[in-house]
């Protein structure tokens, strides 16, 4: 990890996942950095609202909508940022969606395969989109939000967990391809947070009776402030909040314990519902 801060001012960042939570919040603050941020998600609207406001308190930032499940959408969301700007400094992939609930109750196009696309295989096509572009200037900083089920799988999570475990692996195995190159990749791994993504998570009422027992949330708004400390301060791997460090030194070291606390969780909750 670097000692001195790299400065942020003029930095051109492009965010995944812009409409709300994270992405929304870490456009906020990279552009009070200095940095000029282009947003992308599929609510327009949503974006060009945050957009002018970004502007209107003296910052730079455009909207580009993009469904992250469209190959289209994605070349054109890089090609404009990269006829605008000529360059990406960091990527900040942040597009994902939920599901919570039974495995077998899972919906195979949503639940599975739509899930996959966004959270895992939209991101590796961005990365892919964005990466020959730092490659010919040997400078960037691609910053991935997984998530504490990237690296322990907590039952019924199934699906997401898998998703989040597979950006976990493209990570690392992207940091060890293009470091030397001068190419930073980075994996941020938190624990639940208040955002919308709970709203929108599939079997939402599931999630939230799951969360409501994991004590203390993140609020959006802190984990964007370390997706910025990242980016300052490029790292190999964040976990936060910090108390979930070792519940993934038990899932690495003693991966029984793990699984009896998850039998003993799936038990329960079977008798809830």
């Amino acid at each position: 990890m670097n000692i001195l801060p790299i400065p942020l001012k003029d930095k051109v960042v492009l965010i995944t996942g812009a409409s709300s939570g994270f992405g929304e919040d870490a456009a906020w603050l990279f552009a009070q950095e200095g940095c000029r941020v282009v947003l992308a998600a599929r609510r327009i609207d949503r974006l060009r609202n945050l957009a002018a406001k970004i502007q209107d308190a003296g910052g730079e930032a455009i909207a580009v909508p993009m469904d992250i499940v469209n190959t289209d959408e994605i070349d054109n969301m890089v090609q404009t940022t990269i006829d605008l700007y000529d360059r990406i400094d960091i990527l900040f992939n942040n597009a994902g969606i939920g599901r919570v609930g039974w495995f077998e109750q899972h919906e195979p196009d949503r639940d599975i395969d739509l899930l996959i696309k966004v959270n895992l295989i939209g991101s590796m096509r961005v990365t892919r989109m964005v990466l020959p572009h730092m490659l010919a200037r040997r400078e960037g900083h691609i910053i991935n939000m997984s998530s504490v089920a990237g690296l322990t799988s907590a039952p019924l999570i199934a699906s997401y967990a898998a998703s989040k475990n597979g950006l976990r692996a493209f990570t690392d195995a992207l940091r060890r391809e293009v470091y030397p190159f001068g190419i930073k990749v980075s994996g941020i791994y938190p624990g639940p947070a208040t955002t919308e993504f709970g709203s929108h998570v599939h079997g939402g009422n599931t999630y939230s009776s799951i969360r409501s027992r994991l004590g203390p949330r993140l609020s959006s708004e802190q984990v964007a402030r370390w997706v910025i400390a990242v980016a300052k301060r490029p790292r190999r791997t964040l976990v936060i909040p910090w108390w979930y460090q070792p519940t993934v030194f038990l899932e690495r070291y003693f991966p029984r314990l793990t699984d009896w606390g998850s039998y003993l969780f799936s038990k329960i909750k079977h008798k809830l519902d």
